[in-house]
């Protein structure tokens, strides 16, 4: 087990020691002052911290020589972008899990197509509902299947003030406890060669079309956007890494060719292949 790795699992369980001092210290009303409960709590975060600023470290050698790797768009059609490394790094405001570099894609097929941010009410929204769901998500560069997972649901969205606070109070620490499977939700890496990997999260379940181990080629459908995992909305969850594994790896820089790297809200358009839009008209 990586160093990385060991941390993020220790990190884990002490969140898990904490609600386990704080059940026993209910039940059997122990003498010590309760707030020492906290102590293991207080461990994590400065675990993660320290494991957060250890992924934003320097470069290493190989990725400093490969400089930013160009890949294709894992979408077609319009989109905008949402929590760009245009912007910041980290652009999730973490370097866990790999996401450094990582951006955020929700679809705009035309103006008002996607239901927007509201107060109180709805509360949540059915993922078919938003015109991401189902989008097709697709190859960038020629590589190899290296891991898939396509066992969890795609849930309602997160998209008022009452959902939103949820999922950041309660369903986001939840997930983390439960692992790096339960962040990213459904997902696919790609190996692509050189140590480079690209990461597809919040799949829609049962959408993919490929399995482990298979070769594929850019512009090839490997799955369907969903909304599975820690995601407020269907989105796509696009970002490149230097390792198979989001628990231990880093994060590596990208642009998209014809594309660029699109900045939070900017609007941007992917033609379809000439030779898919050719097979879809016959």
């Amino acid at each position: 087990m990586s160093a990385r790795k060991l941390a993020m699992t220790t990190f884990r369980a002490l969140q898990l020691g904490f609600i386990a001092l704080v059940t026993a210290h209910i039940i059997f009303g122990f003498g010590y002052p309760w707030w020492w409960n906290f102590l293991p709590l207080a461990l994590a975060y400065v675990l993660i911290a320290v494991v957060n600023r250890w992924g934003g470290g320097a470069p290493d050698a190989p990725r400093v020589a490969r400089g930013t790797v160009e890949v294709d768009p894992p979408v077609t059609g319009r989109w905008s972008a949402l929590n760009s490394p245009a912007d910041r790094t980290p652009s999730h405001g973490t370097h866990a899990y790999g996401q450094t570099f990582a951006v955020d894609l929700v679809a705009e097929p035309e103006p008002g197509a996607r239901p927007g941010f509201r107060a109180l009410w709805p509360i949540a929204r059915r993922s078919r509902d938003f015109p991401a769901f189902g989008a097709p998500l697709l190859a960038v560069a020629d590589g190899t299947v290296v891991r898939t997972d396509d066992t969890q649901r795609d849930h309602l969205s997160r998209n008022s003030l009452p959902a939103l606070l949820y999922l950041m109070l309660v369903e986001g620490s939840v997930r983390e406890m439960g692992g790096v499977r339960r962040i990213v939700g459904n997902h696919l890496v790609l190996d692509l060669g050189d140590g480079t990997y690209a990461m597809y999260a919040h799949v829609r379940r049962g959408s993919f079309a490929v399995r482990e181990g298979d070769r594929v080629h850019a512009g090839e459908l490997l799955a369907r956007c969903g909304n599975s995992g820690n995601s407020s909305e269907p989105h796509v969850h696009f970002q490149l890494m230097d390792g198979p594994d989001p628990d231990t790896a880093r994060g590596v820089p990208f642009t998209w060719r014809g594309v660029g790297v699109p900045r939070n809200g900017e609007v941007f358009d992917v033609p379809e292949p000439a030779d898919r839009a050719a097979h879809r008209g016959c």
